[in-house]
């Protein structure tokens, strides 16, 4: 979304909501872009990164499923003369 400076001064915190949701907000100056509004990346602290990290172990353990030993990978590879199958 392109905005020029102008009307911009009227819409800021409309224009910064719609940054922050991950709309891409272009402030334009005499039809030329000048500046993008990004949202700040936030930091986790501690706390919430061990969080986080639980959340996602959790998640991929449900849908993980095991699959064959790698300690016999080499069964599906080579015969049992040691040649390529």
């Amino acid at each position: 979304m392109d905005v020029p400076v102008s009307e911009a001064k009227a819409q800021l915190t409309d224009l910064v909501r719609r940054a922050e949701a991950g709309e891409e907000v272009v402030l334009t100056r005499h039809g030329l872009p000048a500046v993008k509004l990004v949202p700040v990346a936030r930091k986790l602290d501690r706390d919430a990164f061990e969080a986080l990290v639980r959340e996602v172990q959790a998640s991929a353990a449900k849908t993980l499923i095991p699959g064959p030993c790698a300690a016999r990978s080499q069964d599906f590879l080579y015969d049992d003369d040691g040649l390529p199958t």
